[in-house]
């Protein structure tokens, strides 16, 4: 069984009613959004997506309901936008270009933090085979973009870090605006060096308002507390040696291991899907 076929029964995305990317998007494609994250043993997150199948509608791309998502991320050489978060800025900033790889689409994206805590996400489309590299026009964005937001970095001053690779799946309530992300086989890659999600834990993630969705509260009523995890930090933060020691890593050294070339097929050996 594929990685694909493997994740996706193991959280029963058969469950839900699907729907289009058009409905998802006029209905929840949020750019200004606070976003929640946890760690939820695979067992659990099954549980909570048989909890939302009532109220969320899954995203379903011609029978297709993953998407397998390739994101590079682009730093200053000091790693000025992984030291903003891992020191709690208020002023962070993410830049990465994104291909949703079975779709053949790319974007360039940036994160940024909003004076009330809230995440920003501005986005550009670009060609596919400009995926993991900045273009003039891209650049011409990027600084648009940092500019208004008053961080004082160009374009010109990135260079590419760490590929995080992984599946997803995205749940939506149509009538209120909120999604639910459900994130396996994770892997951060960087030269010769990896990192891996325990394929036995899925990374949750709610996009609504400033309230707590009904997914938060039905993940607190199954013992999941949220978590500060970002995939980039903890990336960067496994494979680059010599960086100080933090919050970040403390915590992704009990659910991510470290290898050369970790791929899908090694992290299922032995797990669910075997």
């Amino acid at each position: 069984m594929t990685p694909t076929a493997s994740f996706a029964r193991a959280l029963g995305l058969s469950l839900p009613r699907g729907a289009t990317l058009a409905e998802v998007d006029a209905a929840a494609a949020l750019q200004h959004r606070t976003d929640r994250k946890y760690l939820v043993p695979l067992g659990l997150a099954r549980r909570l997506v048989e909890q939302l199948a009532d109220s969320h509608r899954i995203l379903d791309l011609d029978g297709r309901r993953t998407t397998t998502y390739h994101s590079t991320y682009f730093d200053t050489p000091q790693l000025g936008a992984w030291r903003a978060h891992v020191q709690g800025r208020r002023r962070r900033w993410k830049v990465r270009t994104r291909l949703y790889a079975e779709d053949g689409l790319c974007r360039v994206e940036v994160k940024t933090k909003d004076g009330r805590g809230a995440t920003v996400k501005h986005a550009l489309r670009a060609p596919a085979a400009e995926y993991g590299r900045l273009s003039e026009r891209a650049a011409g964005f990027l600084d648009e973009v940092l500019a208004g937001s008053a961080i004082p970095v160009r374009a010109a001053d990135l260079v590419a870090t760490t590929e995080i690779r992984y599946l997803r799946a995205a749940l939506a309530d149509l009538d209120h605006g909120i999604r639910v992300t459900l994130d396996g086989v994770l892997t951060c890659h960087d030269g010769d060096r990896s990192a891996a999600l325990d394929p036995d834990f899925v990374l949750v993630e709610t996009k609504g308002g400033v309230r707590p969705a009904p997914a938060d509260r039905m993940l607190l009523g199954l013992g999941v507390r949220p978590v500060s995890l970002s995939k980039y930090l903890v990336g960067q933060s496994l494979l680059t040696p010599g960086l100080p020691d933090n919050d970040v890593r403390r915590l992704a050294r009990t659910r991510f291991r470290t290898g050369p070339h970790l791929t899908p097929d090694l992290l299922l050996e032995g797990t669910h899907a075997a």
